[in-house]
């Protein structure tokens, strides 16, 4: 089981918004929480077992709409920052 990204066409200079703030190469955007705080994890982060978990738990409840411009995952903000925190350490 695995989770498929969409292909993205990278955008020209003037297609961007200016509310887009730059990830960094090697990143992505991820929305946790009720507040929707925004974190950047490095990308290796998505062939994880504990954070494919995750990400599963935001294909269920939102598909692949992300009104947000990131990833929304629906969980609370310290069971992320466990996953992330173990994930660290390895």
């Amino acid at each position: 089981m695995g989770f498929r990204l969409p292909s993205i066409r990278k955008a020209s200079a003037n297609q961007v918004s200016s509310k887009v703030v730059d990830v960094p190469k090697g990143y992505l955007a991820v929305y946790i929480g009720e507040k929707m705080k925004r974190f950047l994890i490095p990308v290796s982060y998505l062939n994880q077992p504990s954070f494919q978990d995750l990400l599963s738990q935001a294909e269920e409840e939102f598909g692949y709409d992300h009104p947000m411009g990131g990833l929304t995952i629906p969980c609370r903000e310290d069971v992320f920052l466990d996953t992330i925190s173990s994930l660290n350490r390895c």
